[in-house]
């Protein structure tokens, strides 16, 4: 059946990324693994590149599934270290497939879920007016941070691994991007803005239209 061996077919592609590396991920190491002839994976993922995308969204969400069980923490920032943490140690388990995720040419569509969820993240913490800078570049600062801070440890020999490296960096961006108290707490229009910002799609009293002449006003103050 198709589903079945769409399925076989990522299970051995995702088996040989991570015994040898991108390189061993041809259509005929994979088909034979599989047990199923080459012009499947064609018909299924359209080329080598569609594969690829393919195996790195189903070991991305494996992942996820098996993290993303709890609920968030009650601090949006404790929640976002949670993120960070559980990002470096998908990295240091799965390095080929993270390396595949984060530095192949083109969109990668399990970066973008990893983005996504980061921006709910840092979502949360500007609802709780406590961002101090504009979300966008917030979610930019802990994305280039985290990445390089696993990349980094994934390029360093287990054994000298230290992996208070990791921690140091996100502790540094999260003092850069929040503060510990609600910045709407603070004089002056552009922190209540970004406040607002934040929740301005929860709100219902405005048409589509309106929201966003609102957070359009609401930007340039923030800026």
């Amino acid at each position: 059946m198709p589903d079945d061996a769409r399925a076989r077919i990522i299970a051995a592609a995702l088996d040989l990324l991570s015994t040898g590396g991108p390189d061993a991920v041809s259509t005929r190491a994979v088909s034979s693994a599989a047990g199923v002839q080459p012009p499947t994976i064609y018909r299924l993922f359209g080329d080598k590149d569609g594969l690829l995308d393919a195996i790195t969204v189903q070991g991305y969400a494996d992942y996820l599934e098996a993290k993303t069980a709890q609920p968030p923490a009650e601090d949006p920032l404790e929640d976002l270290r949670r993120g960070w943490d559980q990002h470096l140690e998908f990295g240091l388990a799965n390095p080929a497939l993270y390396l595949l995720m984060t530095t192949r040419p083109g969109p990668s569509p399990a970066l973008e879920k990893s983005l996504e969820i980061l921006g709910a993240r840092v979502s949360r913490i500007a609802s709780a007016g406590r961002l101090r800078v504009p979300e966008p570049l917030a979610a930019a600062l802990i994305h280039a941070a985290g990445s390089g801070a696993t990349l980094s440890l994934i390029g360093t020999p287990p054994d000298s691994r230290d992996l208070a490296v990791s921690v140091a960096a996100r502790e540094a961006v999260i003092a850069a991007i929040s503060t510990d108290r609600p910045v709407s707490r603070t004089p002056g229009p552009a922190a209540a803005a970004m406040a607002l910002r934040a929740v301005l799609p929860q709100v219902s009293g405005l048409s589509a239209a309106e929201k966003a002449l609102m957070g359009e006003w609401l930007g340039r103050i923030t800026d």
